[in-house]
């Protein structure tokens, strides 16, 4: 009996004769395995099934993402606060740290549903031979050696070797990335044969679009193609964005500071001003909540929130918060061609006959376009031969064209027999009134369908297929003038000529036969055909991707195509869309014989990648990451997942894509429009800009209360603000206010500057410049201020609510200073952003109720101010906007100023 021994999960089957295999897995191709052998053999390998991943308790993975220092800080500066009696610093506190945990929990589980969706593609049925008996079975009843039948519509249970086929073509490109249904031999290949190459195997999830076969299962379960694309998804390693890695580190560097400091004046409190303990503690506390930008991380996830929706208005689907960022950092777009630079509908685009080379305008399955020849629309009157080859791609044809529920061209059948019925249409010919009489179908052994037909006046036998074999026939070709002796060399040249274009070729010949024909065999076809011309067919380019690309290299990011297509079809596509000139590209046989290391190097050398596995796609990814490279992956197959869900950033068309390729990406392109990615950079770039934007305004009012209170400690005063206002000013003020810059402008050189580095942190020298200057600026002259009112004998209370103002306040105008980092903020763009005039005045209705409304001088110790003491807090405001004016002035003159 076959045991485990046998290794079955490391064979080449696709290089192994399918009668040795049968053998080799004792079984029958007649009779199959008879159901005890296969009961055995489900007891020694398993369920055809993709194994299930062990589930995370979901309070366990809740609890998870409040594993953060800066979080830790905080839960302790609100657990001493609720001690302390402070509890409106405990309750904002934990809500904010609640809000983010849950952020993260709901972008976690997206990963399982992607791979639950991979499971759904699996056949649920499976027609096998047992005991010499045809039996419907569930597909995971299948094991190794059942012998399994193939009809048309059928989804492949399993990875089957074939050993029979009769016309099979299996659609492979969610799989492979293959354009076209794959056409399927029996006969052993090459060991060294790539994935898509390999048409003696169907694999599990493929369709089979037509055709019939039989085959025996060589691998199930996870040890399928689409099992190991599975364990690839559950293998990899969710990447943190840029984003998360450097807020990471600036909380670590913050927390650490933080409490550094705040040890230090406890200690300097303690031991040299005499002070309480409880009272100190309070105003270390104070230090804390005031040093601890506590609204940022709301602030942030509001501003990406934004960018979600300004996104989603140019058709680009984001799936998590962060990828909004990442996009604006991403330096390497590597994209899929099938159905995503190009559109995944086959296209004549040229037509040649002995007289004349003809260009064909329009692009898809969609009737749009016309025949042209040197730039002119053809007169078919006087193209008969022209008229001739394309109505025997017309009648010798099998295929049809309709809409579908979006109003879409599709095509019924074989997509290279659709692209020659919209060049039917095209040609806009009257039809003929021809009847078919008799077939000799398409076979991947003749490489040509060729039909009899009666046009009423004569029986004439159209002949379409692979040009070799058309060349092979032909002892006449026609010319507009009538026939004349075949000339073989003319037409190889022809063919040449069109496959470099990467252009799929398809030849058309006729032979008039007599009337009484009723039947035609292959012996009918061998002799007196009349040779009639070429079509060249390809997956066309999207027009707007050619400008994306362009774009993007505008942009310094670098487009790379990954293909499942061959190496001459991959180069002649790049060349055209201006990927890359068109001379080099890199197999996947390529990728396979060089080490990671190798590959690092080779990844940025080729731009176009061809005959790729999904295998080969995830270690491309892996490679350009190794490189410190952000990447996108683009994509819209079963075969792009893995690689999508590796990449920095991972985008799924959505009209074509697969759900397990969506689940797996962080962004989803309505349209299927490859140029929605360069608007989704252009928001990314415009969204990290005004996050920087918004942290050099939030800090420095940290810094500024936090200069107040180690002053005030340091020189034994009293606490110019208590914690609570303070929180007040963290959390409502600075929230409010700053959320006006989530709505500036993308800056002018948004789309022209180079993709900034993932090492370049998120403080510049400038910006902790800016900050330590502005916040020194702001609590050094508001504590100044402080002492002169108290000096005044002014009461304690008042002086606090001028302090709150002035904060405030200067806020406020520092808000005008943070539009733009280097240019003068009273500009020709000044009123572009309405936004930040409304939450000005929504704030300044927050700071009346806070000193006029008793409730709120209640809880947060204010009172209400006389109207002269007013004057304070916009002079503070008007002369700290003019000084950082001066500022930015003189660092954009040294060129010291930029984000």
């Amino acid at each position: 009996m076959m045991t485990k021994e046998n290794n079955y999960k490391n064979k080449n089957w696709y290089a192994i004769e399918s009668e040795d295999i049968v053998k080799e897995l004792e079984s029958d191709i007649k009779k199959g395995l008879s159901e005890k052998t296969a009961g055995e053999r489900l007891d020694e390998y398993g369920e055809n099934e993709l194994p299930a991943k062990k589930k995370i308790n979901p309070v366990i993975s809740f609890l998870s993402h409040f594993n953060d220092i800066l979080i830790y800080v905080l839960f302790v500066a609100a657990i001493i606060s609720a001690i302390l009696g402070h509890y409106i610093d405990t309750i904002v506190i934990v809500i904010v740290a609640v809000i983010n945990a849950l952020i993260g929990f709901i972008q976690e589980n997206k990963a399982e549903k992607a791979l639950n969706d991979i499971k759904g593609l699996l056949s649920p049925k499976a027609e096998v031979v047992r005991d010499g008996n045809r039996n419907d079975i569930e597909a995971s009843k299948l094991t190794i050696g059942d012998i399994v039948l193939l009809d048309p519509g059928d989804k492949v249970p399993a990875d089957l070797r074939l050993i029979e086929t009769n016309n099979l073509k299996i659609e492979e490109s969610p799989l492979t990335g293959e354009s076209v249904p794959s056409e399927k031999e029996t006969a052993a290949l090459d060991e060294n044969t790539m994935l898509g190459d390999r048409i003696n195997m169907a694999f599990s999830s493929t369709t089979v679009s037509s055709g019939t076969g039989k085959g025996i299962v060589v691998a199930i379960g996870e040890n399928t193609e689409i099992g190991k694309i599975n364990r690839m998804m559950s293998e990899v390693k969710l990447e943190k964005t840029p984003l998360l890695k450097q807020t990471a580190q600036f909380g670590k560097t913050i927390s650490f500071t933080i409490i550094i400091i705040a040890a230090l004046i406890f200690a300097f409190g303690y031991f040299f001003r005499d002070y309480e303990p409880s009272v100190l503690l309070m105003s270390v506390i104070g230090l804390a909540v005031a040093a601890i930008p506590e609204g940022l991380p709301a602030i942030l996830s509001i501003i990406l929130a934004i960018g979600v929706q300004n996104m989603a208005k140019r058709k680009a689907i984001i799936r998590t918060l962060p990828s909004v960022e990442t996009l604006g950092a991403v330096s390497v777009i590597c994209s899929d061609k099938t159905g995503t630079l190009t559109k995944n509908e086959m296209t004549v685009q040229n037509v040649s006959t002995r007289d004349n080379d003809f260009e064909v305008s329009g692009t898809g399955y969609a009737p749009e376009g016309e025949i042209t020849l040197s730039g002119e629309k053809v007169d078919f009157d006087n193209n008969r031969a022209l008229t001739k080859l394309i109505d025997c791609f017309y009648y010798c044809n099998d295929a049809s064209l309709g809409m579908d529920e979006n109003d879409r061209w599709i095509v019924k059948g074989d997509p290279t027999e659709g692209a020659l019925i919209s060049l039917y249409d095209k040609a806009d010919l009257n039809e003929l009134n021809i009847r078919r009489i008799s077939t000799i179908p398409f076979d991947s052994e003749y490489k040509y369908m060729a039909i009899l037909a009666d046009t009423g006046e004569k029986k004439i036998i159209f002949i379409k297929g692979a040009p070799d074999r058309l060349l092979d026939m032909a002892c006449k070709e026609r010319l507009e003038s009538g026939t004349q002796d075949f000339d073989r060399q003319y037409w190889e040249d022809k063919i040449l000529e069109l496959a470099k274009k990467g252009q799929r070729v398809m030849g058309a010949a006729y032979k008039i036969v007599e009337k009484e024909k009723e039947k035609i065999t292959h012996e009918d076809i061998q002799d007196e055909v009349v040779f009639l011309g070429l079509a060249g067919i390809i997956d066309p380019p999207r027009p707007e991707a050619i400008e994306a690309i362009k774009a993007c290299k505008e942009a310094g990011i670098t487009v790379k195509m990954i293909t499942g297509d061959h190496a001459d079809t991959a180069k002649a596509i790049g060349k055209e869309m201006g990927i890359d000139d068109g001379e080099k590209a890199l197999q996947g046989k390529d990728i396979e014989n060089v080490d990671d290391e190798e590959l690092k190097k080779l990844v940025l050398e080729y731009n176009i990648f061809a005959r790729t596995s999904p295998e080969h796609k995830l270690r491309l990814v892996t490679a350009l990451q190794a490189t410190d490279v952000i990447s996108a992956m683009t994509g819209d197959g079963v075969n792009d997942a893995p690689s999508l869900r590796k990449a920095d950033v991972g985008i799924a068309m959505g009209i074509k894509g697969t759900d397990v390729t969506k689940d797996s990406s962080e962004m989803v392109l309505a349209d299927d429009n490859f140029s929605t990615i360069v608007a989704a950079v252009e928001e990314g770039r415009r969204v990290y800009d005004n996050l920087k934007k918004t942290i050099l305004f939030i800090l420095p009012t940290n810094g500024a209360e936090s200069f107040l209170i180690i002053a005030s400690i340091l020189f034994g005063t009293l606490m110019p603000l208590t914690p609570v206002q303070i929180l007040w000013v963290n959390m409502v003020t600075s929230v409010t206010v700053s959320l006006a810059l989530a709505f500036e402008k993308a800056e002018p050189d948004v789309m022209t500057r180079r993709p900034r580095s993932p090492k370049t942190p998120l403080l510049n020298a400038y910006f902790i410049w800016r900050i330590l200057f502005v916040s020194v600026l702001i609590g050094g002259s508001t504590l100044l201020m402080n002492m002169n009112l108290l000096a005044q004998g002014i009461e304690e209370n008042i002086v606090m609510t001028i302090t709150l103002q002035t904060i405030v306040f200067t806020q406020m105008f520092h808000l005008f200073n943070s539009r733009s980092i280097s240019k003068f903020a009273i500009n020709k763009y000044f009123f572009s952003n309405k936004v930040v005039f409304i939450v000005c005045a929504l704030m300044i209705i927050l700071q009346l109720a806070v000193t006029y409304m008793p409730f709120m001088n209640n809880a947060l110790g204010t009172r209400p101010l006389e109207l002269h003491y007013w004057i304070y807090p916009l002079v503070m405001g008007i002369s700290i906007f003019f000084i950082v004016e001066i500022e930015k002035a003189i660092m954009n003159k040294l060129g010291l100023a930029r984000l």
